[in-house]
């Protein structure tokens, strides 16, 4: 039997004007993990949604064990062996962890009655692998992570041959990534094909065995993992040399500037606790940490999102006596959420509607919007954020991830801000997006807005902070800069006590 178990050959797809996919192939192998890289709008999952039936081809073909197939459905693909992990979390929010992981069979039992025990049950043998979830709990209870590891589950009850991950990790902590590193490394020895999407270069050189790159839906190469580097596989992705991932520092040191923001005392009960800090014009600030340390409930405390939280906030030396998130917008500091599908965008709306959204009195007259003066403030933000898309009355939903993020980096920008908090703002999005909003941060930072960047990833908080404030357990555990700002510091500081005995630190 050959080794090859799924082949792609000539695939294209069109919708409307836009070529999806362009004579598109692939070869996947049994037993090997193969990555798919490629930055936003490359095909990759246009190609996915295909293969698992969700889009039919306009043209090319499909083998499986080497036989020509039509994938009509989800179903017709669980049918011939194939699950996905889908990037975007697609759960019922109202029923709990058990009935979602096993929908898909409880759907097709012919049983009058659910066994709702055997559910949990199985369930739970399924989650120990990769985390603490309680199978009874309702997923509209549960993080983004953990919602993230019930999808997961969800793909571990099939019984697939070709299991697709489409950006997995995103949302994951570092040790529910390595859980599932395991897991995808033990399904590949028994023979099941893994096709891992990802844009993040050490999770693919570490565990994956090929890649192969798309771009403009097109295949481009495949390499074998071991004899190729990272910087090649970025090159082929965006088809030029990339020379730096990051934009120079400020010249100087930002610290020795004026303080737009400080914080004292800040604290909220079970979430934070006396969180004191300065924020200077021009500067970066990084807020790094374990998912779970507090760091995204910190900067909604700040800004008044959290309700609860008390201390005192100073911007520009003045006290700000915040109550509610809108009074924080009109004294110029604005939140980027790390999900901004569900709390940072409408998708439904047009482009130039969400760019508007925060403050509508800049676009309306006599009460009523003026489509002009919208359309014309998002056409100058769109054209300062190199942002594009086809008409800014199309929905944002229309746009690729890296765009998407750039209208909600828009939408902050519309109201002037001093200062600007961004959680995850490069998550889900490709390599050349990545590099583009590094630099208008830090064009942003030149200009003398005060910026604080929640990340976890360390190379992004590292390259782009002029320094890193670093919490564990609701508190500020100590602060890294210059030479001091490395990896292994950041993890110490995250995950060890600064009160502990220096003998037991190290």
């Amino acid at each position: 039997m050959s080794d090859v178990i799924l082949k792609v050959s000539q695939l294209s797809k069109a919708f409307g004007a836009i070529q999806a996919l362009r004579e598109a192939s692939f070869e996947l192998r049994r037993g090997e993990i193969h990555a798919l890289a490629g930055e936003n709008g490359a095909g990759k999952s246009t190609m996915m949604n295909i293969i698992n039936g969700i889009l039919q081809p306009d043209s090319g073909e499909i083998r499986i064990d080497d036989q020509v197939v039509r994938i009509g459905s989800p179903t017709e693909a669980q049918r011939l062996g194939i699950g996905q992990v889908h990037q975007e979390i697609a759960l019922c929010p109202d029923v709990s962890v058990a009935e979602n992981i096993f929908m898909a069979s409880t759907n097709v039992s012919r049983a009058p009655l659910v066994d709702y025990a055997g559910l949990k049950r199985r369930a739970r043998d399924i989650l120990s692998e990769l985390g603490d979830i309680d199978p009874s709990a309702l997923v509209a209870g549960l993080s983004i992570s953990q919602q993230q590891l019930v999808e997961i589950a969800k793909a571990l009850t099939l019984d697939c041959r070709i299991l697709i991950l489409d950006e997995p990790t995103a949302a994951l902590t570092e040790r529910e990534a390595q859980a599932l590193f395991a897991i995808m490394h033990r399904l590949a020895a028994r023979g099941i094909a893994i096709i891992y999407i990802s844009h993040r270069m050490a999770e693919i050189f570490a565990h994956c065995d090929r890649v192969s790159v798309f771009r403009d839906g097109q295949y481009v190469v495949t390499h074998n993992v071991a004899e190729t580097t990272p910087t090649q596989v970025v090159n082929a992705m965006v088809g030029r040399e990339i020379d730096a991932r990051y934009p120079a520092k400020a010249v100087g040191t930002p610290t020795d500037g004026e303080v737009i923001l400080q914080v004292d005392g800040l604290s909220s009960p079970g979430r934070f606790q006396d969180v004191s800090f300065t924020l200077h014009r021009g500067e970066i600030l990084g807020l790094g940490g374990l998912i779970g340390a507090g760091r995204s409930e910190i900067v909604k405390g700040i800004c008044r999102i959290d309700p609860h939280a008390t201390g005192e906030v100073r911007l520009n030396g003045n006290v700000l006596p915040l109550r509610r998130y809108q009074q924080s917008i009109d004294a110029g500091m604005v939140y980027l959420s790390e999900d901004r599908k569900g709390d940072g965008l409408f998708l439904d709306l047009p482009i130039q509607a969400n760019v508007s959204a925060l403050k509508l009195e800049q676009v309306s007259k006599g009460g009523l919007i003026d489509s002009r003066r919208e359309a014309t403030l998002a056409r100058e933000l769109g054209r300062r954020l190199n942002l594009k898309y086809g008409s800014l009355s199309h929905p944002v939903s229309s746009l690729s991830g890296g765009n998407q993020q750039k209208v909600a980096i828009a939408k902050l920008l519309s109201v002037n801000p001093k200062v600007i908090f961004l959680d995850e703002p490069t998550r889900g999005v490709d390599v050349g997006a990545k590099l583009e909003i590094h630099r208008i941060l830090r064009d942003l930072a030149n200009s003398g807005v005060g910026i604080m960047v929640i990340s976890s990833e360390l190379p992004e908080l590292i390259g782009c902070c002029d320094r890193i404030l670093v919490v564990r357990e609701g508190r500020i555990n100590g602060e890294v800069a210059g030479e001091t700002m490395t990896e292994q510091r950041i993890m110490h500081m995250a995950s060890i006590s600064a009160d502990l005995p220096r003998e037991m630190a190290s």
